[in-house]
C-alpha cells in the first residue's frame, strides 16, 4: 500500500476520533476492575517505585487491586507495612506479581520479567531507547502486549510530563550534589556554594537550558552562586531567562567565551541533551585540564554519553573520580539519589492514569481520548507502532490510529 493512501486512512481515522463519542457514554458505566502488579525493581541501584501507600490506597478504594512484591518499596523507604495498611496485597512470589493485568515499573522489563508476563498484559515503564533490544521488542510483541513508555506520556499542556518532573528534580538535585563535592567533607575545595556577605560568590556554568538547566540555574541563584547558562538556542535561553525572572549571564556556544567560563568556574554542570543519539561533547580533555584544582564537574547527560569528553559512567556507590585535579560526578540516574521525592513525583502521574483507565472501561478508550497517552503506545496488542524503533530494527510498524479503529 503506497504511503499516501496509508496516511489518508489514518487522517480519516484520526478524524473519526475527533467525533464525538456517544459510545463512551455506555462505556463509562462498564467500570473495570483493575488488577494491578508492581514488581521489585531489579534494574542496577534503581530505587524508585512507582505508586506510593496513599495512591494504593486510592487505587484500591475504586475498586481496584493492587499486588506488590515484597520490599518493592524499601530503597524509596515505603516498608511493606505501609503498603498492606493501605490495602496492596504482598507477595513474595515474582511470578505471582506478574500474574495480574496491569504491570507497572520503573525499569525496562529484562529477558527473564518478560518471560513470566502472561499474554495480553499492560506494560507501563520506561523504554530507555539507548539500551533497546530488538528480542525484548519482539518478546513482548509475541506475547501480544501493549506497552507503554512512561517518558513518552504528555500532559494537556502537551508536556512530556514525566521527562519534566524527573528534570525538574535532577536540575535541583545536580547543585546540591556540587555543594557537597566542593565542601571539605569530600575531600573538595572547602567551599561554601554560594557566598556570603565580603565573600565571593562560587561560580556555576550550566550547559543546556532546558528544564534540568533551568532548575540547575534556579537552585543555584536561590543559593546566591554566580551563574552562567550556555546553549545553541537563543530560544531556549531566551525561556530559561523569562523563566526564572532573574536576569542571568546566558550565550550561545561560543567556544572562547565558553573555554573562559569553564576554566574559571568552581562548578560546571553538563545537561545538553540530543533529541535521539548521543548528546553534544562540547568541552575537550584539553578545556577539563586547564580547570581550577578541586573544581567539580556534574554531567547529567552521561546517559547519552556526556558534555564532557573526561567523563565516565559512575554509579550511587562509586560516585566520582578525579581526572586533572578536576572531581567527576557521571551517575546516569541522579533521581535515584532522592527515590522518595522521585516516586512522589511518579505517582501523581500514574495514579490518575490507572483511575482512567478503570472509569473509562480499559487502556483501549483511554487511548481513544487522551493523545498524551496515545503518544506513550509503542506496542499494541502485539504490534509495534513506535516508527522510530520499527526503523531501527527493521520491524514492521503499524499506524497506532488504525489499529484502534479496526478493532472498536
Amino acid at each position: 500500500m503506497s504511503s499516501g493512501i496509508y496516511s489518508g486512512f489514518s487522517d480519516i481515522a484520526k478524524q473519526a476520533m475527533l467525533q464525538p463519542q456517544e459510545s463512551l457514554l455506555e462505556v463509562k458505566s462498564k467500570k473495570n476492575k483493575l488488577y494491578i502488579g508492581i514488581p521489585k525493581e531489579v534494574s542496577f541501584q534503581e530505587n524508585r517505585v512507582p505508586l506510593t501507600p496513599l495512591s494504593v490506597a486510592l487505587l484500591v478504594n475504586n475498586g481496584h487491586e493492587v499486588m506488590l512484591e515484597s520490599n518493592a518499596g524499601q530503597a524509596a523507604n515505603f516498608s511493606d507495612k505501609d503498603y498492606s495498611e493501605q490495602g496492596a496485597q504482598i507477595v513474595y512470589d515474582t511470578k505471582k506479581v506478574y500474574e495480574a493485568d496491569i504491570i507497572i515499573k520503573i525499569a525496562p522489563p529484562t529477558t527473564h520479567e518478560i518471560e513470566l508476563m502472561k499474554p495480553g498484559q499492560l506494560l507501563i515503564s520506561t523504554l530507555q531507547i539507548a539500551t533497546l533490544k530488538a528480542e525484548s521488542i519482539q518478546a513482548l510483541m509475541a506475547k501480544k502486549i501493549t506497552a507503554l513508555s512512561f517518558e513518552h506520556l504528555r500532559d494537556e499542556g502537551n508536556t512530556l510530563t514525566v521527562v519534566r518532573a524527573m528534570s525538574e528534580i535532577v536540575g535541583a538535585t545536580s547543585i546540591l550534589i556540587a555543594a557537597e563535592y566542593l565542601s571539605n567533607v569530600f575531600e573538595g575545595k572547602g567551599l561554601m556554594l554560594g557566598g556570603i556577605t565580603g565573600v565571593p560568590p562560587t561560580e556555576i556554568v550550566i550547559l543546556g537550558a532546558g528544564t534540568v538547566g533551568e532548575y540547575a540555574a534556579r537552585t543555584a541563584i536561590s543559593l546566591g552562586a554566580e551563574v552562567k547558562v550556555f546553549d545553541p538556542s537563543i530560544y531556549k535561553l531566551r525561556r530559561l531567562q523569562n523563566n526564572i525572572g532573574n536576569r542571568v549571564f546566558t550565550s550561545v556556544v561560543q567556544p572562547i567565551v565558553l573555554e573562559k567560563a569553564i576554566t574559571t568556574c568552581d562548578v560546571a554542570i553538563g545537561a545538553l541533551r540530543a533529541e535521539d543519539g548521543r548528546s553534544p561533547c562540547i568541552i575537550s580533555e584539553e578545556t577539563v585540564s586547564r580547570m581550577k584544582r578541586d573544581s567539580v564537574i556534574i554531567d547529567v547527560s552521561i546517559d547519552q554519553g556526556g558534555c564532557f569528553e573526561t567523563s565516565e559512567v559512575t554509579n550511587h556507590t562509586h560516585p566520582v573520580f578525579r581526572k586533572y585535579d578536576v572531581i567527576h560526578y557521571c551517575v546516569p540516574n541522579i533521581a535515584s539519589r532522592v527515590a522518595r521525592t522521585a516516586t512522589y513525583a511518579l505517582t501523581n502521574i500514574f495514579a490518575p492514569i490507572l483511575l482512567d483507565i478503570g472509569d473509562m472501561g480499559g487502556i483501549k478508550n483511554l487511548i481513544w481520548q487522551k493523545s498524551g497517552v496515545r503518544n506513550a503506545v509503542y506496542i499494541y496488542q502485539g504490534q509495534l507502532t513506535n516508527k522510530h524503533i520499527g526503523e531501527r530494527f527493521s520491524i514492521p510498524c503499524k499506524d497506532l490510529d488504525l489499529l484502534i479503529v479496526s478493532h472498536r
